[in-house]
């Protein structure tokens, strides 16, 4: 978007009531009344637009604004309509399942925050929806956790820390296709280059699980076995349903781009699935728009296994191209530019950038609580800074994540917050100190930052 001309020169106080007042509007949409981030960024627009306006801009510019920013994020778009092929091709093959097969089978150790912590990763990143998980298996894992008079807020925290693994690290993650996308970095660059950050914090974690761990010799396995049970009669469970995922490796380590490897490995998952389905193709198009719906007669498993296809994604495509549009409407409006020439004699080092791109991420998600505005929002503005540092783009994306997408479900009034606190009945001010993943990630990219190390330069 730095592409796009600033129309006009605001001044530092023009600029930051402006910023506020829309940061106003849109927090207590979403954290006071409960609205969609849709409402409020729509009215921000509308906003932005009168205030352009009223500077002598032409509504023909501002429209163009508008137009340059949402083509700058057209590759996410796309991304998104084969990440929803890819889901309910995944489910309809097994892999999926089989997944979820595979992670409910190692519950049966004794150290329970730890393997809590593990399973809900190894979901999360399955079907690259923390949300989900949270709302499936995590609610399962409190269930358990009070059968065994653990923590819940332990529980809690091992349950967010390890679905927010997945939505991090999963190529079917939108936020992760939105953090590579808005800064044009391949998908798989972007994840393998995270796992520089998110290994050591997801390490760290386990250890903390580990070792805080009730010493519970034989968990309560009633609830998992049933699960598995559930899987294994719907015809779910293959051992040929990993190809899809394997494929998915291979073409990472080739690195063949996002776009044709998600088209490939959905390719492959809908061959299998016909070795033990008997779907036709008018079944096959259904599935691939609407997404996949179970019908085991089991609730969490239906709710795990009950979504994909194209229109699933419509919500965060909608989302991404209002918020590119508000974003080429600040940048239009010379509001980005005015703010950023104010801090830049601040962000001169390595350090000191990664630094304010991670408080930055965090700020956004303290003040509107709402993960994908703190991602464009953090991208837009400050890649430009590190093309002038000659720092890679990817280092940019990481610091997006680590600080952004992770930071959501520690805010009580965020959209993550919010959902995650109703489903597990554990408010996030008494989980929050347990989210070990989701504290570490943003410590280690300063840490990493100031120390230089894996720092990517051009």
């Amino acid at each position: 978007m730095f592409s796009i001309e600033a129309k006009t020169k605001p001044s530092v106080f023009e600029a930051l009531s402006i910023v506020i007042v829309v940061i106003l509007i849109i927090s207590i949409a979403i954290g006071k009344l409960g609205a969609v981030p849709h409402i409020p960024i729509l009215f921000s627009i509308i906003l932005l637009l009168f205030y352009g306006l009223l500077k002598r801009v032409s509504f023909n510019a501002l429209e163009e604004s508008m137009r340059s920013g949402v083509i700058s994020g057209i590759g996410a778009i796309y991304i998104f309509f084969l990440i929803g092929i890819l889901i309910s091709s995944w489910i309809v093959s097994g892999t999926i399942p089989t997944l979820l097969y595979m992670g409910f089978s190692l519950v049966s150790a004794s150290f329970f925050y730890a393997i809590v912590f593990i399973i809900t990763a190894i979901i999360g990143t399955a079907i690259g929806s923390s949300l989900t998980t949270v709302a499936t298996i995590g609610v399962a894992f409190v269930s358990i956790a009070g059968a065994i008079d653990a923590s819940l807020a332990l529980t809690a925290g091992a349950i967010v820390s390890g679905a927010f693994f997945g939505d991090k690290m999963s190529p079917l993650s939108d936020t992760t296709n939105l953090a590579a996308s808005i800064v044009n970095v391949d998908l798989f660059e972007h994840i393998k280059n995270m796992s520089w950050t998110t290994i050591p914090a997801f390490l760290i974690s386990g250890v903390l699980y580990a070792t805080l761990s009730p010493s519970v010799e034989g968990v309560d396995n009633t609830t998992i076995q049933f699960y598995k049970t559930s899987l294994l009669d719907a015809n779910f469970v293959h051992w040929y349903a990993i190809v899809p995922l394997l494929v998915l490796i291979v073409c990472t380590l080739k690195k063949v781009p996002a776009f044709i490897t998600l088209i490939i490995s959905s390719v492959v998952a809908l061959f299998l699935s016909l070795f033990h389905t008997s779907l036709s193709i008018s079944d096959y198009c259904t599935i691939l728009y609407s997404g996949y719906v179970s019908e085991t007669g089991v609730e969490v498993i239906d709710s795990l296994l009950t979504r994909g296809g194209i229109s699933s994604m419509f919500f965060t495509i909608m989302l991404v191209v209002l918020s590119l549009s508000m974003g080429g409407l600040l940048f239009a409006l010379g509001i980005i530019q005015t703010l950023l020439s104010k801090i830049e004699n601040l962000l001169k080092s390595v350090g000191a950038l990664i630094t304010g791109t991670a408080l930055t991420a965090i700020g956004i998600n303290i003040v509107v609580g709402e993960q994908y505005l703190s991602i464009l929002l953090t991208g837009e503005a400050f890649k430009q800074k590190y093309r002038e540092l000659g720092l890679q783009p990817k280092n940019l994306s990481r610091v997006m994540e680590d600080a952004g997408t992770v930071v959501n479900p520690l805010v009580p009034w965020s959209v993550c917050g919010l959902f995650i606190a109703s489903m597990l009945d554990v408010s996030v001010i008494d989980y929050l100190p347990f989210a070990f993943f989701c504290l570490l990630s943003p410590l280690l990219t300063i840490i990493f930052g100031w120390l230089n190390l894996t720092i990517s330069r051009n």
